[in-house]
């Protein structure tokens, strides 16, 4: 990850040109709007020519104004407080159609997710889960839906899946203190980020255990220490972050592991459906 921003521009204040400087203290005041501004929009609110905003964020050392941009977008996702980051988003949306700028913004996440996505790292991400001794499963906060979500789904294929409950920090090395190569954990985190699965998976890792990161990039907190890091987009929706495309990575990892285990797997759910009936679960009476 690049050197923060922020820091870069204050350091170097004092060398650049006076149209520079007027650019650079607007980012520094409201770096939180214009990671959503074009270079046009930019340099129209600091009096300054779209092509000096282009010149200065290259001599910062980007190839050009969209690398930057998103360098900024990446700098308020971790920065920036929930109650920023939903002026952030009220601003971005305005007067406009809620529904359909949310929704089409997850379809680009998804799209973006598909075409990042390591598919190696995916393919050695089925593999270990399905050999693994033991599969456990951590998530904080909102991350915490997707680990439930994935020990849910992930159990209907094996009897050796635990969801790690985060209730205090105490309690999740007591869950996985037996953890041990031959090991899964499936580690879900995105800014901000927590500190309790950043741990769990240090905790992991030096236990000798497989290491899987479900998170934004490469350089979160939790994707240095994974032996398989899934990247998925997760960008500002409003206080909280869009999770629609790692739900989408894994949706893909339950079924890649169901297919691999697909004799076992018709065999469970034969089972299930019987106690299902028996004990009547499902309605059955629709339409």
């Amino acid at each position: 990850m690049k050197k923060d921003i922020l820091r870069i521009m204050e350091e170097n204040m004092d060398g650049f040109s006076k149209g520079q400087r007027q650019i650079a203290r607007y980012l520094l005041a409201h770096y939180d709007k214009a990671a959503y501004m074009t270079a046009a929009r930019l340099g129209h609110e600091v009096s300054v020519s779209e092509s000096t905003v282009v010149r200065f964020v290259i001599e910062l050392g980007y190839a050009g104004y969209p690398e930057f941009q998103r360098a900024l977008q990446e700098l308020i996702r971790t920065k920036l407080t929930s109650f920023q980051r939903m002026e952030v988003t009220n601003h971005l949306i305005g007067d406009g159609d809620v529904l359909e700028k949310v929704l089409m913004a997850d379809v680009d996440k998804i799209r973006r997710t598909l075409e990042g996505v390591d598919r190696e790292a995916f393919a050695k991400t089925v593999e270990a889960l399905v050999n693994a001794k033991t599969i456990y499963i951590i998530g904080v906060r909102s991350s915490a839906m997707l680990a439930g979500f994935m020990s849910y789904n992930l159990r209907m294929v094996f009897d050796n899946v635990r969801q790690v409950e985060t209730t205090s920090g105490s309690e999740v090395f007591e869950q996985i203190m037996t953890i041990s190569p031959g090991d899964v954990i499936v580690a879900i985190s995105f800014p901000r980020y927590s500190k309790r699965v950043i741990r769990a998976v240090g905790f992991a890792k030096q236990a000798g255990a497989t290491v899987i990161s479900l998170t934004d990039s490469t350089d979160s907190p939790i994707g240095a220490d994974a032996d398989y890091c899934l990247i998925a987009q997760s960008d500002m929706a409003s206080f909280a972050d869009s999770m629609v495309a790692p739900l989408s990575i894994i949706n893909a990892l339950v079924v890649a592991v169901s297919r691999a285990k697909e004799d076992e797997v018709n065999k469970r759910l034969h089972k299930l459906e019987e106690i299902w009936d028996q004990y009547d679960v499902y309605d059955k009476n629709q339409g």
